[in-house]
């Protein structure tokens, strides 16, 4: 298993402002407030797109904005509420709040949806504060801001397609050949004692994972050599490129008894689609022994692919056989999912600190209160005050000592304290 894993800036669309606008017409100069709401803006969502299998794609690009909501306008008429962001990820996405390491989500199944920043709603016109004491009020809401996080996106990634072979047979060339993988590479027995993982970009819009499988030997299944550690890895695999040593003694005995090993291991290995190759065709040996070879084994109804990993010969030909081989096999569902979720803290809560002769007030809600008020409006900074005192903050800053003239910073705005 191979974890690939980038880090996104994700900021979801501030909400539209509302307006304060007095309705007018002839025949009615005093036809009340009409000031339309702000649209909401847009959610950032991540979706599986269950025909992606890497995040190769973020790492060209880390930063996701969604639009924000449109401002009211007179008449009533609301602001069009942006349309939603949605990022396509992987099945298999674990999703972090990289700032403090907390999972949000695991993202498994097809359409499977988390959204991870909300869009701010949109702010309230006028026509929202009209009373019987005040008919004409010049009072609105800003939009909502919006919401930046910074995520970390893992990727569990399970191999798409094993390379399988006895040792030396040349898959660690063939893996370095295709990706940008970089295994050991030697001539001696048991080379690659883990699998290596590489990611082929077949084009634009297709991609596949490989695994270079550690060398099989006979016995394998029971253990022999580092045989039950090796077989693992391909449990998971969907379909297979077995690589034949082109300098092998006999590379059909070689074939079988690679098979006889799978099956013996687990018959569900010995069923997984093969494409077969001959390594090493770039050798005068190996190219004269070929067509003889690939006769035998197409009576055993097997097609017989030359390439050469040191010379590029033939490998995207194998690739898109592969990938084509891949499209026909079945998936298997996955046996756990973990839930999407959202951990939910109390929107209420504040902190009081003091920063040299600044109070300092920290708080979701009046954070966002403070941002969503027009300052130059007096009916709106009353009703941020009125807030103030119900959520208990103005309390809290007289038991904490603050005096006439002294400022108090809430999120990005500085106010002078007054009694």
């Amino acid at each position: 298993m191979f974890i690939d894993s980038v880090v996104i800036k994700v900021k979801s669309g501030k909400g539209g402002d509302g307006m304060v606008h007095m309705h007018r017409e002839k025949y009615r100069p005093k036809g009340g407030p009409d000031g339309g709401d702000g649209g909401k803006g847009g959610d950032v969502v991540l979706r599986v797109e269950p025909t992606l299998n890497t995040l190769s794609k973020f790492h060209y690009n880390e930063n996701f904005a969604a639009e924000n909501g449109r401002n009211g306008g007179p008449n009533k008429q609301s602001g069009k509420s942006a349309d939603d962001l949605i990022i396509p990820v992987p099945p298999g996405t674990l999703v972090y709040n990289d700032e403090t390491g907390e999972l949000l989500g695991d993202l498994v199944l097809p359409g499977q949806t988390l959204v991870v920043a909300k869009g701010g709603r949109g702010g309230r016109g006028n026509q929202h504060f009209a009373s019987s004491r005040n008919q004409m009020p010049l009072t609105a809401e800003r939009g909502e801001p919006s919401e930046e996080l910074t995520l970390r996106l893992e990727l569990k990634l399970i191999a798409d397609v094993g390379l399988i072979g006895l040792p030396n047979a040349g898959k660690s060339s063939f893996l370095a050949a295709t990706t940008n993988a970089q295994p050991k590479i030697a001539e001696y027995p048991f080379t690659t004692l883990e699998p290596n993982l590489g990611v082929v970009h077949l084009d634009a819009e297709h991609d596949l994972v490989l695994a270079d499988i550690p060398g099989l030997i006979e016995g394998a299944h029971e253990g022999s050599g580092l045989g039950y550690e090796f077989l693992r890895h391909i449990q998971r695999t969907r379909v297979l490129i077995h690589i034949l040593d082109g300098l092998s003694d006999d590379p059909y005995e070689d074939y079988l008894m690679v098979n006889q090993e799978l099956e013996l291991y687990d018959e569900r290995l010995g069923k997984l689609p093969q494409v077969v190759v001959l390594n090493k065709i770039d050798l005068p040996d190996v190219a004269e022994r070929f067509e003889p070879l690939r006769e035998k084994f197409a009576q055993e109804g097997v097609e017989l692919i030359p390439i050469s990993a040191a010379a590029h010969t033939n490998l995207e030909k194998v690739l898109w056989k592969a990938y084509e081989c891949l499209q026909q096999a079945p998936k298997e569902e996955p046996e756990e999912e973990i839930p999407v979720y959202r951990a939910e803290e109390n929107p209420r809560a504040f902190t009081i600190s003091r920063e040299g002769d600044s109070w300092i007030v920290n708080g979701k809600m009046i954070e966002k209160a403070a941002a969503m008020t027009f300052w130059d409006q007096p009916g709106s900074v009353r009703r941020f005050q009125r807030l103030l005192s119900r959520m208990g903050i103005d309390a809290a800053l007289k038991e904490a000592g603050v005096s006439d003239g002294d400022t108090v910073v809430i999120g990005d705005y500085e106010l002078e304290w007054q009694e």
